[in-house]
């Protein structure tokens, strides 16, 4: 297994007290998945990501182990991360494309970071080259500032310099939320054939989108305030979801060919719980049409079939 994350908690602190945004979460990623992580905005997806690569300032460690190819992780540890983070474990960040320097050329940029980590520009440039122009991006673009660059292009340089050192695991924070559709394709076709040619060994694509998870990921992971709710292949979660929050996530996207007139969209009721002083239980309980006496008793996060797990009283039992 590349990936094994046991009861992570990571929280966020403000002046009021902790907002729990991970909250007990445990799972794992095979070599060579892709895993989907979806939810609804600040279910925790994006703090999940960031907990696996480096804690920001207002983030705190509270428990939990992450292992990458059986070694430990030391997420607690800013400093100590810096060892694995771009060789072992790696981000394309939400807002990729505004976090290239607009000071620094992208070959200058390239060169300051890879120095960072020891290596030679000089002797990595020739692959960088080549993998630009996998991208479909020219070698000039090493002489010119990210503002000469489309969004698209931008997107695509931050890909190959995430991945130049062949990371294990790379983390890709909503990468096609700023693309139109049709770069939004092409970028996930890339992802995948980052895969494929083996510049990264796994990878977790965090989207609100779900129709681009199931372009690209081999299993989905699907997340609610700070919660597991469900994890099964991709097929598996668009086309039989247990979970009733997947299952309202699923009807919530638009069919091909319905009209408006024929078929309105259904939202999901209510609003997520507030992490700063979450309830007890089942987390989605208050929107949930399932709903029992037993809700209030935080259910486990159960196998309900092959690579198939709940965290829901009602499909468990």
């Amino acid at each position: 297994m590349a990936l094994a994350v046991d009861d992570l908690k990571v929280y966020y602190r403000t002046i009021h007290g902790d907002v729990h945004a991970v909250d007990g979460v445990t799972f794992g990623i095979e070599d060579g998945e892709i895993m989907g992580l979806a939810g609804e905005s600040g279910c925790g997806k994006s703090s999940l990501g960031n907990s696996l690569v480096y804690l920001s300032g207002r983030m705190k460690y509270i428990a939990g182990s992450v292992e990458l190819d059986e070694a430990v992780l030391p997420v607690w540890d800013f400093a100590a991360m810096n060892e694995h983070r771009f060789r072992h474990v790696s981000v394309i960040p939400q807002y990729a494309m505004s976090a290239l320097n607009p000071t620094r050329r992208i070959g200058r940029l390239t060169a300051d970071l890879l120095h960072a980590r020891g290596v030679s520009y000089d002797a990595t440039r020739e692959e960088l080259v080549r993998r630009l122009e996998l991208v479909g991006l020219e070698p000039d673009v090493l002489t010119m500032y990210p503002i000469e660059l489309s969004g698209g292009m931008k997107q695509r340089v931050v890909m190959v310099i995430s991945t130049l050192l062949n990371p294990s695991l790379l983390i890709a924070d909503e990468i096609t939320s700023a693309l139109d559709v049709s770069t939004q394709k092409a970028v996930a076709r890339m992802l995948v054939e980052f895969r494929d040619r083996e510049f990264v060994k796994s990878m977790v694509v965090i989207t609100h989108d779900i129709s681009i998870l199931y372009q690209v990921a081999d299993t989905i992971l699907v997340m609610y305030a700070g919660h597991l709710a469900e994890k099964a292949p991709a097929s598996v979660i668009i086309n039989k979801p247990r979970h009733p929050y997947t299952k309202l996530l699923i009807s919530s996207l638009p069919e091909v060919g319905v009209r408006y007139e024929e078929q309105k969209l259904a939202g999901i009721p209510g609003i997520p719980p507030p992490l700063l002083t979450p309830p007890a239980g089942c987390r989605f309980r208050e929107r949930c049409p399932l709903a029992t006496a037993r809700c209030q008793e935080q259910p486990p996060f159960a196998q309900v079939g092959d690579d198939h797990r709940v965290a829901c009283w009602e499909v468990a039992a």
